[in-house]
């Protein structure tokens, strides 16, 4: 992973402690995936490189999956309940 890659991630994972990804409040759309602007609502400091890192399918869109995973790695807090 290159050094700004992880520079990103590690801001998001200092700025995200407070946020439940799996909350639907955070799904604005309801759609069950979050894109970048849904997840800059409660991380606003995340840019679109530090979305590319978290968004491996390259979709544009945050699935459960990739959720899950940056969980998983510390990089997004975890859910709630």
């Amino acid at each position: 992973m290159k050094l700004r890659n992880l520079a990103v991630l590690a801001s998001v994972t200092i700025a995200a402690p407070a946020i439940a990804f799996a909350d639907t409040s955070v799904d604005a759309n309801g759609d069950g995936v979050l894109t970048i602007e849904e997840v800059q609502a409660v991380i606003p400091e995340l840019d679109a490189d530090g979305f590319s890192v978290l968004d491996v399918n390259g979709d544009g869109a945050l699935d459960e999956a990739e959720i899950a995973a940056a969980q998983e790695a510390g990089v997004l807090p975890p859910s709630n309940g």
